[in-house]
C-alpha cells in the first residue's frame, strides 16, 4: 500500500500510546480516520487534538471485546467514508499474574481484547476491504510476548502468540488468493505507554482481577518498571509501521535486540532443549526480554534425529 492520501484508516485503542500516535501519524498522510476506543472523553480529545476537519474523523466509543461493537465499528466506518483502506487492529491490554492463579474472567478479559478483538476485526472488515478492491492492508499489534513466553504473563502471551500465528496464516491465504491487501505484523516489546495500568478499563462483566500477591506482585511490579523504562516510543512504533504498510513488509520488531531472545528460543526449540528463558529467569524473577536481549545463545549440541533411535 503506497498511497495514503484521502484513504481511509480504521484504528482501535486509539485513545491513547501506540494508537493516538498511529493516528496522528494517518492524519499526516491526509487519511480519512476511523477511531474507537473503550475511553470515550479520551477518545474525544484524542480526535480534537489531531486538528483535522471534522468530516475526515469519527470517534465512536467501542468495546473491542464484545463482536457486535466491532461489527457496528465496521459498519460505521464502511457508511462514512465508502471504504476502508488501512486497518489497525491495536487495543491492548495486560495482566500480570501466574499462570496458576489466573481466573477464568482473567483470562476471558485479556483473550476478549488482545485476540478475539484481532479475530472479529478480521471477520467484520477484511471482506469488505476484499470486496472493494481497491488495495488495502491490515495491521496487527502483537508483541514480543507472541514470539517469547515471559513469565508471569501467561494470559497476554497466550493472546499474542494467537495474534502472531493469526497474522501468520492471513498473510500466506491473501498470498493465495492473489489479495490486494496486505497484512503486517507489529511486534514491539517495551513502549512507555500505560498498558500495565489497564485494569482501570476492565469492564464490569469480567469483575475484579485476581489480587496480586506473592510472586505474581513481584512480576507486576518488575513488569510496570519495565515498561515505564522504554527507549522507543509510541510515535517510534507509528513511524515503523507506517513503513512497513509501504513496503509490504510483514515483521515489524522495533526493538532490535530483542532478536537475540527470540532467536534463542528457536534454538531452543531446534535442539530440543528446555526452555532458556524460563529456565533462566524463574529464581531470578526477572522478565526475560529484559535479561535476554544482552545474551548470545551458548554453543548448539546436535539435535536427535528421527529415524535413528529416536522416538517418533
Amino acid at each position: 500500500m503506497k498511497q495514503f492520501r484521502d484513504r481511509t484508516a480504521v484504528i482501535t485503542g486509539a485513545a491513547s500510546g501506540i494508537g493516538l500516535e498511529l493516528a496522528r501519524r494517518a492524519a499526516a498522510e491526509g487519511m480519512n480516520l476511523v477511531l474507537a476506543d473503550i475511553e470515550a472523553a479520551k477518545l474525544d480529545a484524542a480526535a480534537a487534538s489531531l486538528g483535522i476537519d471534522a468530516g475526515r474523523i469519527l470517534a465512536r466509543r467501542t468495546d473491542v471485546s464484545r463482536e457486535d461493537e466491532i461489527a457496528a465499528l465496521a459498519d460505521a466506518a464502511f457508511t462514512r467514508f465508502g471504504g476502508v483502506h488501512l486497518l489497525c487492529n491495536n487495543a491492548g491490554v495486560g495482566l500480570t499474574r501466574v499462570s496458576w492463579e489466573l481466573s477464568t474472567a482473567d483470562w476471558n478479559w485479556v483473550l476478549g481484547v488482545d485476540l478475539w478483538s484481532v479475530i472479529h476485526g478480521v471477520q467484520h472488515f477484511l471482506p469488505r476491504m476484499l470486496k472493494q478492491d481497491e488495495g488495502g492492508h491490515v495491521v496487527n499489534t502483537s508483541s514480543v510476548a507472541g514470539l517469547l513466553s515471559t513469565p508471569g504473563m501467561a494470559a497476554y502471551n497466550v493472546a499474542k502468540h494467537g495474534v502472531v500465528t493469526l497474522s501468520e496464516t492471513l498473510y500466506g491465504e491473501l498470498l493465495a488468493a492473489k489479495a490486494k491487501v496486505g497484512v503486517s505484523l507489529l511486534c514491539p516489546a517495551w513502549v512507555p505507554t500505560a498498558i500495565h495500568e489497564s485494569g482501570r478499563n476492565r469492564q464490569e462483566r469480567f469483575g475484579e482481577a485476581t489480587p496480586a500477591e506473592g510472586l505474581s506482585a513481584t512480576y507486576e511490579q518488575r513488569m510496570a518498571s519495565a515498561v515505564k523504562s522504554g527507549r522507543l516510543t509510541a510515535a517510534d512504533m507509528a513511524s515503523e509501521v507506517f513503513a512497513a504498510v509501504a513496503e509490504d513488509r510483514f515483521y515489524v520488531i522495533p526493538h532490535r535486540k530483542i532478536n537475540n531472545a527470540i532467536q534463542l528460543r528457536m534454538d531452543d526449540i531446534m535442539q530440543l532443549r528446555n526452555p532458556t528463558q524460563l529456565a533462566s529467569t524463574a529464581s531470578a524473577i526477572r522478565p526475560p526480554s529484559v535479561r535476554l536481549a544482552r545474551l548470545r545463545p551458548p554453543a548448539l549440541t546436535p539435535a536427535p534425529t528421527l529415524g535413528q533411535g529416536q522416538p517418533q
